[in-house]
């Protein structure tokens, strides 16, 4: 599981359509139930407060606790026994005395496994517990414990090595901040088009989640029903292209970073603030997803990054100026070729539009949190380990300058400090910063052409001597085709009323 493969799926979503009245309710399925049924008055359906709102002209919402509570172990036994296989009994020859050894016992550390299967294939795997949970008609705090359940239950049951703290961040809560997204975009599948969806829709859904299409295929929409977008503002961008790296900087590594790259990106924004009558009821309704491939030298690099609204509070000044404010949380994975980072972190801050004029918008994102995470060299001279795990502060700022249909400045700046709290091995800190910025121009239709600039830097002092200061950084140029959801960039409510 050294080079995880991602695939970039691709899709525009279609206008949204009104789901058909749910029909007669069939047989209670599962031993736990709960049913929560849509209200006629508008004061229960107005808020922030309820995770298990039911919107008026929605379907009656049916939970099922038992089905993830099977679906989960089940996939963890098949998880293992693939493991098993491919890497032996060393790991994953796990027992239920030696699962019932770690829950006495423990003892919980910080491990220093391969830094891909813990920052990238365990937030998968939670996100999907967290699958199976929604698929299943649960919301997402509910989700949330059961990837943290299922995340516990791997870490002590599922490998014979120690249970893990950083492992049991990244799948228990990281894996929501990855599966939410992607059961938003599944379902964005569903919703496109006229009438219910048929083989491709559901197969499409089924490629992003998982778990969303087995729970169709076994119960119909009892559990799963289409959720609803809400005729949300979205903006999906779709790149390929070429990259140069003007500048490295890697002293101190095995590796080294080739001058030419291929790129291919896929990126989008739900739930923008602006749209008429769009209410931020459930967490995540509002959120973005970015997911980066990189090839060069032969090697395959990803980046991705999510975040979430979880509680929110809508906010406008007169006409041209809409946000919404709140805790937002996130998941970052970045891979600029010399070194790797990540982290999970809660932040307050808001996403807001302005229309500077008829012909010009401004959008944007402005957070602060904290959050846990780790960084480490891609390949470090010799058997060195520096990756160092610890509490880790951090901002971002992001502004779209868009340019009516005719062009696009994009700009995202990241800082992170990640800090000797909760570190284990390579006590230190680090200074970590992304700039990402582009220019896009529209050419015809959805297609458009675009350069694209980002910097990435790492500083990184520890205070054992046998590990060095690290000074890295990698300063990339590259040209890219373009596919966009909208030839107004994303601008919300322009035009168009």
């Amino acid at each position: 599981m050294r080079n995880l493969g991602i695939l970039i799926f691709i899709f525009l979503p279609m206008r949204a359509h009104a789901l058909p009245p749910a029909g007669k309710t069939p047989p209670d399925v599962g031993i736990l139930q709960a049913e929560t049924r849509a209200s006629s008055t508008t004061p229960d359906n107005v808020g922030p407060t309820s995770p298990d709102r039911v919107l008026p002209g929605e379907p009656v919402k049916r939970k099922n606790y038992f089905i993830p509570a099977l679906e989960i172990p089940l996939f963890q036994s098949a998880l293992n026994g693939v493991d098993r296989l491919i890497y032996g009994e060393t790991d994953y020859g796990s027992t239920w005395n030696s699962g019932w050894r770690h829950v006495r016992r423990g003892p919980w550390v910080v491990d220093q496994d391969d830094f891909a299967i813990n920052q990238l294939g365990h937030p998968y795997q939670g996100s999907m517990y967290y699958g199976f949970a929604r698929a299943s008609g649960l919301n997402f705090w509910e989700g949330l414990i059961y990837s943290n359940v299922g995340s516990f239950i791997w870490e002590t049951y599922g490998e014979t090595t120690d249970p893990s703290i950083n492992d049991q961040v990244a799948s228990g809560t990281g894996g929501p901040f990855i599966g939410e997204p992607l059961f938003r975009m599944a379902n964005l599948v569903l919703e496109g088009g006229e009438g219910p969806p048929g083989f491709w829709r559901e197969l499409g859904a089924g490629f992003i989640s998982p778990p969303t299409a087995l729970n169709r295929l076994l119960f119909g929409e009892r559990y799963t029903p289409i959720l609803k977008s809400r005729n949300a503002a979205t903006f999906t961008q779709v790149q390929a292209g070429a990259s140069v790296n003007s500048t490295v900087r890697n002293p101190r590594s095995a590796d080294e970073v080739g001058r030419n790259a291929a790129v291919g990106n896929f990126a989008m924004a739900y739930g923008l603030p602006g749209q008429p009558g769009y209410l931020y009821l459930r967490p995540f309704d509002y959120f973005t997803f970015e997911l980066n491939g990189l090839r060069e030298n032969h090697t395959d690099f990803y980046n991705i990054m999510t975040r979430g609204l979880l509680f929110g509070q809508k906010y406008e000044s007169g006409d041209d100026y809409q946000g919404v404010w709140g805790l937002y949380g996130s998941y970052d994975y970045l891979s600029p070729q010399v070194f790797r980072f990540s982290t999970t972190a809660a932040s307050l801050g808001t996403t807001f539009q302005w229309r500077l004029s008829q012909k010009v918008a401004l959008q944007g994102t402005a957070l602060g949190g904290i959050g846990y995470g780790t960084a480490g060299t891609i390949v470090p001279l010799g058997d060195e380990k520096d990756f160092h795990y610890g509490a880790a502060p951090q901002g971002l700022l992001a502004l779209r300058c868009i340019f009516g249909k005719l062009a696009m400045l994009d700009a995202t700046a990241r800082g992170y400090y990640l800090s000797g709290v909760g570190s284990s091995r390579a006590h230190g800190v680090e200074e970590l910063a992304r700039l990402n910025a582009s220019f896009i121009v529209r050419i015809y239709g959805p297609h458009a052409l675009g350069i694209n600039y980002l910097l990435t830097s790492r500083e990184a002092r520890y205070s054992s001597a046998s590990l060095p200061a690290r000074h890295q950084l990698v300063e990339t140029i590259g040209l890219a085709y373009n596919l966009i959801g909208d030839i107004h960039f994303g601008a919300v409510n322009w035009e168009r009323n």
